[in-house]
């Protein structure tokens, strides 16, 4: 009998301290903060790094699988890599105006 009772306010409390988040509930909304034009820069700049790096794993991986012959992959990873560079240093820039 003792356990049925200590197993039971051990539900209980289990349930209480999982729910006390829900139940203490903050000022902040639920709504997304809208983005700055700033924001928006930042995020375009991400994105563009985002497939510049994809873009260069991708031709790294094809040349590697022999899908690429060196001669082709020489000339495509330049430019991407140049891509790539670009687009990390204007993201840093604009990280170091945010500062």
């Amino acid at each position: 009998m003792t356990g049925l009772i200590v197993g039971a306010l051990v539900a209980v409390a289990a349930v209480v301290i999982v729910s006390l988040p829900f139940l203490l509930r903050s000022d902040e909304s639920d709504e997304l903060q809208l983005t700055t034009s700033r924001g928006e820069a930042r995020m375009a700049l991400v994105e563009e790094r985002d497939r510049a790096l994809s873009a260069l794993k991708e031709l790294e991986f094809d040349h590697r699988t022999g899908k690429i012959d060196d001669v082709d992959y020489r000339e495509l990873v330049g430019p991407l890599r140049r891509a790539a560079a670009a687009a990390l240093q204007a993201l840093d820039a604009v990280d170091a105006d945010r500062s």
